[in-house]
């Protein structure tokens, strides 16, 4: 027999038992992963579903139903520490964020008052120990709206194809919720559940709202209930919301690139002075023992940055 001949069948031979082996193995591995997967969206819609029925928004339907269009601004301090928490995903209470600012204020305070043995500084680092936990949850919250947002306008898309495919609002709903990650997914996913335990949409839409708190999603929620009033298409709603978005979204963009100058010069304003400080401590010492001697200077100095930073934010900072 040929040696080509037999070469390529030896190659061949070779080839479909590799195939076939990884057939075998890919087989029972992505089976072990699909049930893995499946069990932990069920375990993921389980809690979902209990979160959903031990929230406030069941619990009193009718107190719900006359202030849901109430303006954040016109609600106490602890739902509105609520909202915060809940748009950062932080499984926390308002008394353990409350808790944990009063933790860190006693220890910074304490710990710096008494190593400097004054009690304007114990006060002053216990003021700002008290306010970096609600910082961090602010943070959070932040950046899970902006990914949200990021998520929005191919959300968008997404329903509009499948309302243009014959499916109802609330199946497209369950699409978004099913198809895409977190942050996007799960609030979707929380207005189906809501919607299967008998809640009306127009409510669990009004929830969305607020528990998102973006003006985009508000605006969705508004333009899909007067739809649903008057008519129209939802397909070419969507697809225009989107549009939109996505032009907000350019638009912050270029913000940002023609503020960029005025932030570098606020972080360099800002930050030059405490360089400044260390240096200092470095290279002369004696100079900066005598400023620690007038605590009262320091954080005058501190006090004035904060407030350059709040102006210079104001200034680079707005809404589209």
């Amino acid at each position: 027999m040929n040696s080509t001949l037999v070469t390529t069948l030896t190659f061949a031979a070779v080839v479909t038992a590799v195939g076939g082996v990884y057939s075998l193995l890919s087989d029972l591995y992505l089976r072990n992963r699909t049930r893995v997967q499946k069990r932990v969206d069920d375990e993921f819609r389980r809690k979902q579903r209990k979160q959903v029925e031990q929230s406030l928004l069941f619990r009193n339907l009718a107190r719900q139903d006359t202030t849901l269009g109430h303006d954040e601004a016109t609600i106490g301090l602890r739902p509105r520490l609520e909202n915060m928490i809940s748009q950062a995903a932080l499984e926390l209470s308002v008394e353990a964020l409350l808790g944990y600012s009063l933790l860190v204020a006693l220890v910074m305070g304490g710990l710096l008052g008494f190593l400097r043995q004054n009690v304007i500084i114990g006060v002053v680092a216990g003021l700002i120990g008290f306010w970096m936990p609600i910082f961090y949850v602010q943070y959070k919250r932040k950046a899970r709206l902006a990914r949200m947002l990021e998520q929005l306008p191919d959300a968008f898309d997404l329903m509009s194809r499948v309302v243009r495919a014959g499916q109802t609002t609330s199946q497209a709903i369950l699409t978004v919720a099913e198809e895409f990650p977190q942050p996007i997914g799960g609030e979707f996913s929380y207005c189906a559940e809501q919607q299967n335990l008998g809640l009306s949409p127009e409510l669990s839409l009004h929830d969305l709202a607020r528990r998102t708190g973006l003006l985009e999603i508000k605006i969705f929620v508004m333009a899909l209930l007067v739809q649903q009033q008057t008519g129209g298409s939802l397909t070419e709603l969507l697809e225009k919301l989107a549009t939109i978005i996505r032009q907000r979204a350019g638009l912050r963009g270029d913000i940002k690139t023609l503020t960029a100058e005025g932030r570098l010069q606020a972080l360099i304003l800002l930050g030059l002075p405490v360089l400044l400080f260390f240096a200092m401590f470095f290279l002369n010492r004696d100079y900066i023992g005598e400023l620690l001697e007038h605590p009262t200077l320091i954080m005058t100095t501190l006090a004035f940055e904060g407030v350059g930073a709040l102006w210079i934010r104001k200034i680079v900072n707005f809404d589209v």
